[in-house]
């Protein structure tokens, strides 16, 4: 009985009690409804230039579009069929995934390194740090332009260099391999410096203590580099890793430029031409947006299928 009146009491008790105050409601409503708000303009902006050209650039795959059209013909999946059948294509993807190798993976291994040499005790630390910011900083048309009088056939400075340690100079231009490794030299110059940088502010947010324990356990500086600092750096090599994945997969100013004449032809028998270079040589010189389109959207699944399987690939040996 007694039980059953405190139940009857507190369900009284519950009824008198008095409604929170009309300020503490909005601000509860305003905790759950700001973030919201916040993150609404970039969503919004990535719908309108983000998302409706890629979903409007697989609708014009689906149709012979060329440029001037007054009532393109839908053609369905021809464009891709004709696509994969297209030996230019297989050829610019494996240019691109060649100059992807040749760079992106000197380049995560030597912003590690120097992002290390930059966490070290130096004299004037911040005139180091940023000056290897500076060749990202610096005008991407005249780094390439810098780039290609050294990679010269003739008057090159890493021709004379070659020669003069008794290696025959090497056509840059020319040859497949030798144009591969100059555009990659050009993407590692710029962009090594920018991602040492982001892995340099994840190294000095790992917590000192820890490196102090393992000092005190007698853990030696190249023991405390790979089992501290390493795995404690996986979300940032990750992030690092995707991105130089995407960037490097839809490369197209360096091996523009790096042309003499600065078309898109990527040489004279396309050597060095990327998936973006022909993208562009189909759309705006070849004049068919519906084919340029196709490229894109396979594109488009080739850097989601890569970068995640590098994803994969990082989050499992970074331990």
């Amino acid at each position: 009985m007694t039980a059953t009146l405190s139940k009857v009491d507190r369900g009284r008790a519950e009824e008198v009690r008095p409604r929170p105050p009309r300020w503490h409601r909005v601000s509860k409503l305003d905790a759950k409804v700001s973030p919201y708000l916040f993150v609404a303009p970039f969503f919004l902006l990535f719908g309108a230039i983000g998302l409706f050209p890629l979903l409007y650039t697989a609708y014009v795959s689906l149709f012979d579009w060329e440029v001037g059209a007054d009532d393109p013909a839908f053609i369905g999946l021809e464009n891709y069929r004709t696509l994969f059948e297209d030996g230019q294509f297989w050829n610019a993807l494996f240019n691109t995934f060649s100059i992807f190798v040749l760079s992106s993976g000197p380049q995560i291994v030597v912003a590690v390194v120097l992002a290390a040499l930059l966490n070290a005790n130096l004299r004037a630390r911040t005139g180091w740090r940023m000056g290897v910011l500076l060749p990202y900083v610096a005008s991407l048309v005249a780094l390439t332009i810098i780039f290609g009088n050294l990679f010269g056939p003739q008057y090159g400075l890493v021709n004379s260099v070659l020669t003069t340690v008794g290696i025959g100079p090497i056509d840059w231009q020319a040859s497949t391999f030798g144009s591969h490794v100059a555009i990659a030299s050009m993407v590692n110059w710029r962009w090594t410096g920018y991602n040492a940088l982001i892995v340099l502010a994840a190294m000095q947010a790992i917590p000192r203590d820890v490196y102090e324990a393992a000092l005190v356990d007698g853990a030696s500086a190249l023991r405390r580099f790979f089992s501290i600092t390493l795995p404690m750096l996986k979300p940032t090599l990750i992030f690092v890793i995707v991105t130089s994945t995407i960037g490097g997969l839809q490369i197209f100013t360096e091996p523009k430029l790096f042309e003499p004449s600065g078309g898109s032809g990527g040489g004279t028998e396309h050597q060095y031409q990327t998936v973006v270079l022909y993208l562009y040589q189909s759309a705006f010189q070849g004049l068919d947006l519906g084919y340029a389109s196709a490229i894109a959207w396979v594109l488009f699944m080739v850097v989601i299928a890569v970068a995640g399987l590098n994803f994969f690939i990082t989050r499992r040996a970074v331990r």
